[in-house]
């Protein structure tokens, strides 16, 4: 039942969903009431367009995301001890989101291991993968440091602040500074829809970003891990729909054959 929620939120779709689990969409649909009717309250917005979390969908979200993530992690590495070390590079959206919790609890299975979270600017990121300090680097497809061992598109999602009238001509938009490579797909996706659009903030961190939006200046794109409740825009028709984003892993050529290496990049993909 939670993963058949996830995928579905995920996804923004039951159909879709139904697809990437293999079952039918009654089936998950099924599922997905069991669930409400265990939690007791509706989890899912349904539309002709799609489904997103209510309230309690969100906050039930992150719960059900580490749930499975254990899960997996439980039925893997029980039973054997990893040790080493492993420096992991993450775009700072995603340092944000449930990724971090994911290497931990694989980080207490195995106290023989140390695990290294490391944010930096694409040169930096890029010089600390060259040297060694960082085997594995997820981030936006165009700005990882080696060719992608895999890829996987997520969708974004419009945060507002509440007061902010998504009816603003122009409207204030709240960007990541460059370079970013959604800043340019955001402001594409405005143009086609014939929004007129200003830049009201710029910054280069999330939490700047963050702070902006809660401000009320603007609307901006972020990933669904880090918006906030409050955030959610519950009109469907009240902007366009954003483009996804192109996420992928990187390796160090160095690193083949290494068990650890290896538990990290699984628990990584399981939790993207």
């Amino acid at each position: 039942m939670l993963r058949s929620f996830v995928t579905a939120v995920r996804t923004g779709s039951i159909t879709r969903a139904a697809t990437a689990l293999g079952h039918t969409q009654p089936a998950l649909s099924q599922q997905l009431r069991k669930l409400e009717s265990v939690v007791g309250r509706p989890l899912l917005h349904r539309s002709p367009s799609g489904v997103s979390p209510t309230r309690a969908g969100e906050e039930l979200l992150p719960y059900a995301e580490r749930i499975l993530s254990l899960s997996a992690q439980a039925l893997t590495e029980t039973g054997r001890a990893l040790t080493g070390r492993c420096g992991v590079g993450l775009l700072e959206d995603l340092a944000a989101s449930q990724l971090p919790q994911a290497l931990a609890d694989l980080a207490r299975l195995h106290p023989g291991a140390t695990l290294e979270v490391l944010t930096f600017s694409n040169a930096a990121m890029r010089e600390a993968y060259d040297a060694g300090r960082v085997q594995l680097v997820l981030d936006e497809v165009p700005y990882l440091p080696g060719p992608p061992r895999w890829t996987v598109r997520r969708p974004l999602v419009w945060a507002i602040g509440q007061g902010m009238d998504v009816a603003a001509d122009p409207l204030p938009v709240v960007l990541f500074s460059n370079p970013c490579f959604w800043r340019t797909s955001v402001l594409e996706t405005l143009e086609r829809a014939d929004r007129r659009w200003r830049v009201a903030f710029e910054s280069n961190s999330l939490l700047g970003v963050l702070a902006a939006v809660r401000a009320g200046l603007g609307v901006a794109a972020l990933m669904p891990a880090n918006l906030e409740p409050v955030m959610a825009c519950h009109d469907a028709d009240a902007l366009p729909t954003l483009p996804d984003v192109e996420l992928g892993l990187a390796r160090h050529p160095r690193t083949e054959g290494d068990p650890l290496i290896d538990a990290v990049e699984t628990a990584l993909r399981r939790t993207i």
